[in-house]
C-alpha cells in the first residue's frame, strides 16, 4: 500500500465540457488507486476561479515569484473560489463512490502558516500540517480533499499556495509519492523551449533552477514544494501535465513523460 499526495491545479476545474471530463477521469483514476489499496490525499488550487471573482469585483491581483498578492478584498475571493472548487471535486469523487471529505486549512487547525509575507499581504508561508488529524481521517476511510487557505499563528485566515501545502502534507505524512500536476509535460531548463524538458533532477539541479531564475512563475513554487517535501520525509516527487484525461493514472503507471525530483 502506498500513500499518494496529489495536487490538482485549478485550470482543470473550469466550467467547460473538457474540464468536466478531466475531473471525471481524475475521480475514476483515484477510485482505481484506492481499489488497489493505495491511500490518496488531494490538494487543489483554484487560480482561474479566483481570477474570475477578482475581476467581477473590479479588483486587481498581481503575482510575485508565482504567489498571489492578497489584499483583504482578494482574500475573500480566494476563500470563495477555493470553496467552490472544493465542492465540485468532492461532488465528483462522491459520484464515483469515493468517501471524499472536503476540508480547508482552517478546519481543526489542519494547516497553520508560521509567518506572513508583508509584501504579499494576507499570504501564509511555511505551512505546518496537523499530521495526526489527516492520518486519523485516512484511518477512518476518508479521502481528504484540501482547499489551501489556512490560518496564521493568530488565527487569521491567509492565502496559502497549493503547491506549498501539498509539499508540506507529503512531507508530514512521509508520502510515497507527491504528484504535482502542472499544465506542461515537464520542468524545462529553458522555460521557452519545450524540447528542454528534464526527465529527472537532483536536489542540486532543482536548487540551480531556482537560483538562476529558470524556474519562475508557477513553476517556482512547485520546485520549492518538491524540495520541501523530500527534506521532510516524502520519498519521491513527480511533476507532470495534469491537463489531459486520466492524467493521474498515466503518471502513476509511467505512461507519460514527467520530471522526477530525486530524493
Amino acid at each position: 500500500m502506498s500513500l499518494i499526495v496529489v495536487k490538482l491545479g485549478g485550470h482543470a476545474l473550469d466550467v467547460t465540457p473538457d474540464a468536466h471530463e478531466l475531473l471525471r477521469t481524475v475521480a475514476s483514476d483515484i477510485r482505481d488507486l484506492r481499489s488497489a489499496g493505495d491511500e490518496v490525499v488531494l490538494i487543489h488550487g483554484g487560480g482561474p476561479q479566483i481570477n474570475e471573482l477578482v475581476a467581477s469585483r473590479g479588483l486587481t491581483s498581481a503575482f510575485v515569484n508565482g504567489l498571489r498578492v492578497t489584499t483583504p478584498e482578494v482574500l475573500e475571493c480566494v476563500v470563495m473560489g477555493l470553496s467552490v472548487v472544493n465542492a465540485r471535486i468532492v461532488g465528483q469523487l462522491v459520484h464515483h463512490g469515493l468517501p471524499a471529505m472536503g476540508v480547508h486549512g482552517a478546519s481543526g487547525g489542519l494547516v497553520t502558516c508560521a509567518k506572513r509575507d508583508e509584501e504579499l499581504g494576507s499570504v501564509g508561508l511555511q505551512p505546518r500540517i496537523d499530521a495526526p488529524l489527516l492520518t486519523g481521517m485516512l484511518q477512518l476511510g476518508w479521502l481528504p480533499v484540501l482547499a489551501p487557505f489556512a490560518i496564521d499563528t493568530t488565527g487569521a485566515l491567509v492565502n496559502c499556495n497549493a503547491d506549498a501545502v501539498a509539499g508540506a502534507v507529503a512531507g508530514a505524512l512521509n508520502a510515497d509519492t507527491l504528484l504535482l500536476l502542472s499544465d506542461i509535460d515537464q520542468v524545462r531548463r529553458d522555460p521557452t523551449d519545450a524540447r528542454s524538458g528534464i526527465a529527472s533532477m537532483t536536489r542540486q539541479d532543482a536548487q540551480s533552477l531556482l537560483r538562476d531564475g529558470s524556474a519562475h512563475g508557477g513553476m517556482r513554487p512547485k520546485i520549492e514544494s518538491a524540495l520541501t517535501s523530500l527534506d521532510n520525509g516524502a520519498h519521491r516527487v513527480l511533476i507532470a501535465n495534469g491537463s489531459r484525461p486520466h492524467c493521474v493514472r498515466d503518471v502513476t503507471r509511467g505512461l507519460v513523460v514527467t520530471t522526477e525530483v530525486m530524493a
